[in-house]
């Protein structure tokens, strides 16, 4: 039995917020639907200036499906995309979705060995790629192979003057170019795709129930778990995020700065779906650069924008340094890693809006728990869960075992917006949910241990599970431990996250070398870089005897992040 029943937190919501909502009837397709039929003529990509409307985008999405259902993708298939944030990006998700076939994210950074284990992973026959990738995914073994690949080239969405400029004999135009295109042997040309007619209304359309999205996590194994998060999920999820924001004006007066990535569950919920049921328009940045980011602030800025704790902070010191203004941004949320005080203060003077932490998980959608968007606020905690969201705090060894308010425990939730399981995984699935009592949805374990206050407000403690949170990004130690191994230098590693006071945590290994070797930290950190993404290779390197172990032999990654602390 729980011991918050009464769901103290409703007090301390924003005015305006509501205690419950009804659950969305229709699929994420309908979602983006309505939103074309109420604001057509309005824009709702704008990407390096180029403007698309409401309506424009709403035709492309249905010619997109169309091209798709012509190459044989049909309801259930998973189509794969491999996209930076752009324009084909929002079509592409929509089109896949109208079909009633499920979305597959994939960071397009990704080295070949992590995109492989995906799609080793879900199977997908059809994927959608930046052109930079393609060739990743042709060399595939035979195995793996997909049938079909679409190649998107970028800059195609950009308007013709700027992509003009990229192909001028400059340095700086030659890098941006040769970082934004590539080569599209094999391939069909997105272009060719969007010359099929409008898919006709008879194609079924997706159900509430259905999956629309899978999305992976690192989880603790470091092997791919793709969470399966239905249309219902994630409808629900922008539904929250909307009721959370009562003051947010929808359609032309919402503008939403996507410099987070879409192929991340934070950027794909707040950017792609919350900005879309808006009905606002969304800016894409291909990735984050204050400069641009600045640049089209001075022409229109953002009233919403979704960001992690260093983007506020390289924002404001750029912003500070050319003169340009950031008032404007009314609502600023940061999710992914601890929010500071230092970082909130003077973006708020910055701004004249609020800045508030979330938390949430790829397996809820992602969004959780916020802090409320006013006075009631509480800084140091992640707010109060979402309507619609229920929370225990237990014993992480007996989960059905409740914490006393106030102590120390492991945060279950459940709600609308949490998934229903791992895809093909029945064992994982099954581990992290605690079955329920009362006739109600299963109970999901966070993994985090967390404190309660009289008021419902949450704080994060501790991290059961494991994972390094850099960037906003999670990269689980065994992953990085496994490709540290195969080092001829190194005979075993333990990797960990050490706090930075400008990514969260910086990722941290300790090696024991082999017979003979001798530390080349270089060495190590090119071999890391050549199998993980950038984000994953540890920023320090150290060398110890030996690594602690309990008495079964498993690392104990607790006393290794003391060690390395205390030098």
């Amino acid at each position: 039995m729980s011991f918050f029943p009464p769901r103290p937190w409703l007090a301390s919501y924003a005015e305006g917020v509501p205690e419950e909502l009804e659950l969305p009837q229709g699929s994420l397709y309908d979602l983006v639907e309505a939103s074309i039929a109420e604001f057509p003529n309005s824009v709702a990509l704008e990407f390096f200036g180029r403007e698309t409307t409401y309506a424009e985008m709403g035709m492309q999405i249905s010619r997109a499906a169309e091209g798709l259902r012509l190459l044989g993708v049909q309801k259930g298939d998973t189509v794969a995309l491999v996209l930076p944030n752009c324009p084909q990006h929002i079509i592409a998700f929509y089109a896949v979705l109208r079909l009633g076939a499920i979305v597959v994210e994939h960071n397009p950074l990704y080295t070949p060995r992590e995109l492989r284990h995906q799609f080793e992973d879900h199977a997908a026959k059809v994927v959608v790629a930046w052109t930079n990738v393609v060739d990743t995914i042709q060399e595939f073994p035979a195995d793996v192979a997909v049938d079909t690949i679409i190649s998107v080239d970028v800059t195609r969405a950009m308007p013709l003057a700027t992509r003009a400029l990229l192909r001028l004999p400059i340095s700086k135009a030659r890098e941006s170019r040769k970082a934004l295109t590539a080569g599209v042997r094999g391939t069909i040309v997105w272009e060719e795709l969007l010359k099929a007619k409008p898919i006709t209304p008879a194609i079924v359309r997706p159900a509430a129930s259905d999956v629309a999205l899978i999305q992976y996590t690192s989880g603790t194994t470091g092997r791919p778990k793709g969470a399966t998060l239905t249309h219902l999920n994630l409808t629900m999820n922008a539904a929250q995020a909307r009721a959370w924001v009562p003051t947010v004006t929808r359609g032309e007066g919402c503008v939403v700065y996507a410099v987070l990535p879409m192929f991340h569950a934070y950027g794909l919920t707040l950017c792609l779906t919350f900005a879309m049921s808006m009905g606002a328009r969304l800016v894409l940045f291909p990735k984050f650069d204050p400069d641009l980011v600045l640049k089209v602030a001075k022409k229109r800025p953002a009233t919403f924008l979704p960001a992690v704790p260093p983007i506020y902070e390289r924002l404001r010191a750029a912003a500070n340094e050319q003169g340009v203004s950031l008032q404007g941004i009314e609502i600023s949320i940061s999710g992914a890693m601890p929010l500071s005080p230092s970082v909130v203060e003077p973006w708020e003077q910055e701004t004249g809006g609020y800045l508030v932490e979330g938390y949430g998980l790829s397996e809820t959608s992602p969004v959780l728990m916020a802090n409320p968007v006013g006075p009631t606020r509480v800084a140091g905690t992640v707010g109060l869960p979402l309507p619609n969201t229920e929370i225990r705090v237990v014993d992480p060894e007996n989960p059905t075992d409740d914490r006393a308010p106030g102590e120390e425990g492991e945060l279950i939730v459940r709600g609308p917006q949490v998934f229903s399981g791992y895809w093909n995984k029945p064992d994982e699935t099954a581990e992290v949910f605690v079955p329920c009592s009362d006739g109600g949805a299963d109970w999901f374990r966070t993994g985090d241990i967390v404190t309660v206050d009289a008021a419902g407000f949450v704080r994060i403690v501790d991290r059961i599970k494991e994972l390094i949170i850099t960037g906003g990004f999670n990269v689980a130690p065994s992953e990085v431990e496994e490709v540290l191994r195969r080092h001829p230098a190194v005979a075993d590693a333990a990797v960990v996250g050490l706090p930075s006071a400008h990514s969260g945590e910086d990722v941290t290994a300790a090696v024991v070398l082999a017979p003979g070797a001798t530390l080349d930290v270089e060495s190590i950190r090119d071999f890391a870089r050549s199998n993980l993404a950038a984000y994953k290779v540890p920023r320090h390197v150290h060398q110890v005897e030996e690594l602690p172990r309990s008495l079964i032999g498993k690392v104990l990654r607790r006393e290794v992040r003391q060690n390395l602390s205390a030098g």
